[in-house]
């Protein structure tokens, strides 16, 4: 059984065809990524898997439930989260607040219990904290917990992201370009966090332009080319595919 399914998906912006009759599907615990050039649609494509835009046509499937068109919300409570290529955070927050608040759905108590802060409410939010520290501890983050999120560098910021998609106790992850800016050392540290990801059961969908770091993580590789779908296959067929290298991995330097 596939942990998500795209069938036949479109999205159209007036003439414009942005993604174009997009198949694919992903199992559990693997690493999938989608590659090509600049405006090929790979952001469109995550925004419609993630509610942020209404496919025009086609389904996504996720855990055997259409969720083609739901919004957002909808999505991230049945299990998938994203990262984005801008960096999304609560810079005047600490670092563990950022990730506990992720994890505001989770709260039962009403507006009443907080306001006078309940033992019950005061009790769920140690809870959160806790487990806010949990997943910092995943990142290797936990020495960083009390730190103003936007006084850490870039990297740090890029992992903190990850923490909070984490947070939502997603099975699902999409990350959007997870390695931009960054330098040499703190890709390889983002290329092992991603994998951990992985091996923490997690299904983790990238829209990558490094190439060593696609072809060093992948288990399986879509590219587009003007919003469709011209080849997919395992990292050795992709690198060895010739309409790819035409398209799209002959502009780059490796």
């Amino acid at each position: 059984m596939y942990l998500l399914e795209v069938k036949a998906l479109s999205k159209y912006f007036g003439g414009v065809r942005a993604v174009e009759d997009v198949s694919f599907n992903t199992q559990s615990r693997t690493i999938f990524s989608i590659i090509g050039p600049n405006g090929a649609g790979k952001t469109t494509l995550f925004n419609c898997l993630t509610g942020f835009l209404k496919p025009t046509k086609g389904n996504i499937i996720f855990s055997d439930k259409d969720i083609s068109g739901s919004s957002p919300d909808k999505i991230s409570r049945m299990g998938i989260s994203r990262t984005f290529q801008n960096i999304r955070l609560f810079k005047e927050m600490t670092v563990i607040e950022n990730v506990m608040v992720a994890q505001h759905s989770k709260i039962r108590c009403g507006l009443l219990s907080a306001i006078i802060r309940s033992p019950s409410f005061k009790q769920e939010e140690l809870t959160i904290k806790e487990k806010s520290f949990e997943y910092l501890e995943l990142l290797g983050l936990e020495n960083y917990k009390d730190n103003i999120a936007g006084s850490l560098p870039y990297g740090i910021q890029r992992k903190l992201e990850i923490a909070r998609a984490l947070a939502t106790e997603a099975s699902l992850v999409l990350l959007d370009e997870p390695t931009a800016g960054m330098n040499p050392q703190e890709t390889e540290e983002m290329m092992t966090t991603i994998k951990n990801l992985r091996d923490l059961g997690k299904t983790v969908i990238l829209i990558e332009h490094d190439m060593r770091v696609v072809m060093g993580i992948s288990e399986r590789i879509i590219v587009l080319d003007h919003g469709v779908k011209i080849a997919e296959g395992s990292p050795e067929e992709i690198k060895n595919n010739p309409m790819v290298i035409e398209a799209y991995l002959g502009k780059e330097t490796h």
